[in-house]
């Protein structure tokens, strides 16, 4: 809660309270207490309400009367009336019970806070917009329509002075953010104005902050959101990779992801939905992948040529296109393991939670970490088997890492903004969630893209359950 919230929660708690005092101290209590909330209320009223105050508001506007009317009878002479506490109690209680609702509910769905990078690199970020002229949009009928991606980009990149302001979250902008922001919740049934908090947030990434001078050539990550997930929903996990000297290009899939904000300002809202019928999901569930990994490889084509590029940007020359690694969570999982599969680029795979969709052949060849949430009976059934045959036809090392307390929506931002629900995101807490997944993923991409010479059978078991396929 910022500063304001939590004076007009203690303004709102004080005036309930003052009813209850003793005699000499009830006025000053009571006029200290009104003077807080007003103003509270007022600086709230400018800088914008958030819904989880309402309930303190509320609370707070129906003791104000009560609490206000003895001082004014007795400033004009009369005998100030009180209600025998028998009767005050119930509505004392009622009011607190309402106040009370209100950090609850800012508690379960706050403003996220992003956890530092702990890297030696401050990061920097950028939005791209590319169209392959090669690909027609399938999900139009204009002929002429050609597929586009939105990428976001987060680099190592210089320091920038105390103060310089941060990139928004989920969006270039708080009104693209707001957007998007409403997409995510009605993908999941919500009513939009639960997720009021998330486009107040700022992560630590700067907007087109200058490249860093040191650490030679970038890696690159590729990484594909789950279904109806945007390009921003691993920006915890982006920026501590960023901050190891790794460039992260995130990307938004149109029609798919659940709001796309062009840069002619058009808004791209998701086309797939679920049919009912578990055959026809999968097949699908199995274009939509392919469509998916085709965008991954013409994106790493595009940081190719801004690698190469005669312009004079600030990552060109600095992108080691030869070591790359494609990765995703939940279907964009799926992508990631299709692309590798169709584009012998990637040299290695992270899927966080995703279910292979699609052809499972040829075999991999090239290292792959699969992240999977702890596994319970509701788990589907064909997950495991459905992954295991994929991981044992790799003829490459592949990893198989089980997060304990993890559920599905422990493998992106999730945990820092929606309730602390275990069967949602886990158990594993705020800041953990994205340390876990981070460190694993860090210890993955160090040795197998960087040739950093640690034992992965015995790094990664710090982080979970580990089945190594060889």
């Amino acid at each position: 809660m910022s500063l304001p919230e939590i004076l007009a929660l203690l303004g709102a708690v004080a005036l309930v309270v003052a009813r209850w005092l003793p005699p000499a101290a009830r006025p000053r209590v009571t006029i200290a207490a009104g003077a807080l909330f007003v103003v509270s209320a007022i600086v709230l009223g400018v800088l914008g309400v958030r819904w989880q105050l309402m309930p303190v508001l509320v609370g707070a506007a129906s003791a104000l009367p009560f609490a206000v009317a003895p001082l004014l009878r007795r400033r004009t002479g009369r005998q100030p009336w009180r209600a025998r506490w028998w009767l005050a109690l119930p509505g004392s209680l009622a009011c607190l019970g309402l106040i009370a609702a209100g950090p609850v509910a800012a508690w379960a769905f706050p403003v996220p806070v992003f956890p530092e990078p702990t890297g030696g690199f401050a990061v920097g970020t950028r939005v791209e917009q590319w169209t392959d002229p090669l690909r027609p949009e399938t999900f139009t009928p204009d002929p002429d329509d050609r597929r586009t991606v939105v990428a976001q980009l987060w680099y190592p990149a210089q320091p920038s002075p105390a103060g310089t302001q941060r990139a928004q979250y989920l969006g270039r902008t708080e009104r693209e953010a707001r957007t998007v922001a409403d997409a995510l919740a009605g993908g999941v049934g919500l009513p939009g104005f639960l997720m009021d908090g998330v486009p107040r947030a700022r992560s630590h990434a700067v907007v087109d902050a200058p490249v860093a001078t040191g650490g030679g050539r970038f890696p690159v990550v590729l990484f594909s959101p789950g279904s109806g997930g945007v390009r921003t929903q691993n920006t915890a996990w982006a920026e501590e990779l960023a901050s190891h000297g790794y460039l992260v290009a995130a990307l938004d899939h149109p029609y798919d992801s659940a709001a796309v904000v062009l840069t002619d300002g058009r808004t791209i809202t998701t086309a797939t939905h679920s049919s009912g019928d578990p055959d026809e999901d999968d097949r699908l569930a199995a274009g939509w992948t392919a469509i998916r990994a085709a965008d991954l490889s013409f994106a790493l084509t595009r940081l190719e040529g801004l690698d190469r590029g005669a312009d004079a940007d600030p990552l060109r020359g600095r992108l080691d296109t030869g070591r790359v690694a494609v990765t995703g969570h939940s279907m964009g999982g799926a992508a990631a393991l299709q692309a590798a599969r169709q584009d012998h680029r990637f040299g290695a795979v992270i899927d966080l939670d995703g279910y292979p969709h699609g052809p499972t052949t040829p075999g991999l060849d090239r290292p792959v970490l699969a992240l999977t949430q702890e596994i319970t009976p509701a788990t589907d059934p064909r997950y495991l088997p459905r992954l295991t045959e994929v991981l044992d036809s790799d003829t490459a090392p592949s990893y198989r890492l089980t997060v304990p307390g993890a559920a599905h929506l422990t493998f992106m931002d999730g945990p820092l903004y929606l309730p602390p629900v275990p069967t949602i995101v886990g158990s594993l807490g705020r800041t953990a969630s994205p340390r876990t997944v981070a460190g694993a993923t860090l210890a993955f991409l160090d040795t197998v893209l960087q040739g950093k010479p640690d034992d992965l059978a015995t790094a990664l078991p710090a982080y979970g359950a580990l089945s190594v396929h060889r």
